[in-house]
């Protein structure tokens, strides 16, 4: 049987790794004594797989990851015997499962909405100059950057993966293109947003939070926790 399992990384626990976060779970489904099922050959393995892991230092209340189980009780049990291991900063807020044909996560990842709010322990408080620059930012034809990849630097136009971009609260919301076919991270929208408001970007002054994890089209789309159903 395949779940799909939605959890937070907020706190201090944003300081730790991918690494450490799949470690972390590892280890919480067993002392939660659920029935994961492990891959075959001398040194077995749970079968999980997580779709898009957050950057360090970034919280997050929408990440996924999918795992299979040659047992399961109810959504609700689940969640409380995984919650009851886990510390605190990540907390499991949703497990559906999936038909025998669903495409991991990890390569239906479409799209990821954050909200950007000021670094409190950082003096430096230039979000509400940022807000009044997203109208002209949005009206630019193309934005350009200087994207670096494994092997090269290029120019790059961002401007069709910044697929929403406004004032919210205290801070800035955006939803971008994310996953495989395009990713694009929050931090260079907000570097690129800067430039256009004449203010220095350090990536220290602003927190980012993803609030979402989003598969489908650009227009129509959903969390990856639609694609199943709780049980």
């Amino acid at each position: 049987m395949k779940l799909r399992i939605k959890y937070t990384k907020t706190g201090v626990l944003r300081f730790i790794g991918h690494l450490d976060v799949m470690r972390l779970f590892q280890k919480a489904i067993r002392r939660a004594k659920l029935e994961v099922s492990y891959s075959k050959g001398f040194s077995p393995h749970q079968i999980i797989s997580f779709a898009a892991p957050m950057p360090l230092g970034m919280t997050s209340e929408g990440e996924y990851f999918d795992g299979e189980f040659d047992s399961v009780t109810s959504t609700e049990d689940m969640m409380k015997r995984l919650n009851d291991t886990l510390p605190e900063g990540v907390t499991v807020l949703d497990i559906v499962m999936l038909d025998e044909g669903a495409k991991p996560s990890m390569s239906i990842v479409s799209a990821s909405d954050y909200f950007i709010y000021k670094n409190e322990e950082c003096e430096s408080d230039n979000i509400a100059i940022l807000q009044q620059a997203i109208d002209e930012f949005m009206a630019q034809d193309s934005v350009m950057i200087m994207r670096k990849t494994k092997t090269k630097e290029e120019m790059a136009d961002i401007k069709p993966a910044i697929y929403e971009l406004k004032v919210k609260d205290d801070g800035i919301y955006m939803l971008l293109a994310s996953g495989s076919a395009y990713n694009l991270k929050p931090e260079l929208v907000v570097a690129a947003l800067c430039e256009k408001a004449k203010v220095t970007y350090n990536r220290y002054d602003y927190m980012v939070h993803r609030i979402e994890t989003y598969m489908g089209e650009k227009d129509a789309l959903k969390s990856l926790s639609a694609a199943g159903k709780r049980f």
